[in-house]
């Protein structure tokens, strides 16, 4: 997983682990619709619903640091 184990990324990606659930919601909404630039995030993002979008924010936001 590029963004580490749990969201703690090692190397140049962000670490998601322990980040706010509604910047997580936003960064990811912005990739799926094109105002945020990517590599990769664009065409994953594209792939989940506004709730799987959620659900996901929510797992990486529980997780510590």
């Amino acid at each position: 997983m590029c963004h580490g184990t749990d969201g703690r990324a090692v190397g140049g990606n962000e670490p998601l682990a322990g980040m706010p659930k509604d910047d997580i919601v936003r960064k990811l909404k912005e990739f799926r619709s094109g105002a945020k630039p990517a590599t990769i995030m664009h065409q994953i993002s594209k792939g989940y619903t506004d709730p799987q979008i959620e659900s996901i924010a929510a797992y990486f936001a529980a997780q510590k640091k």
